[in-house]
């Protein structure tokens, strides 16, 4: 997936289930143009995961086995807490 085709990125981040949705919109809305190419990279490659291990990862039931996965999931979470609630 291109990195710099944000319109894709946000069509990916668009998911089936809402508790994902309330976790990985407002992290691309507020957070993903901050991110260096590398760690863009590995969000577009977190967002091809199944939604079920995504709900898993997010929501503290699991890990990835992917070390750097495992990186992006906690960066998600720590940016989403420290930034709060967002109306969606």
């Amino acid at each position: 997936m291109d990195i710099h085709n944000r319109s894709r990125i946000h069509w990916a981040c668009r998911r089936g289930m809402r508790e994902l949705d309330i976790s990985i919109m407002p992290f691309f809305e507020y957070e993903y143009d901050s991110l260096d190419d590398n760690d863009k990279a590995l969000f577009a490659r977190l967002l091809t995961s199944d939604d079920p291990d995504l709900f898993n990862w997010l929501m503290n039931h699991g890990a990835p086995q992917d070390a750097e996965l495992q990186r992006m999931v906690a960066l998600i979470q720590t940016r989403n807490k420290d930034r709060g609630p967002v109306a969606m």
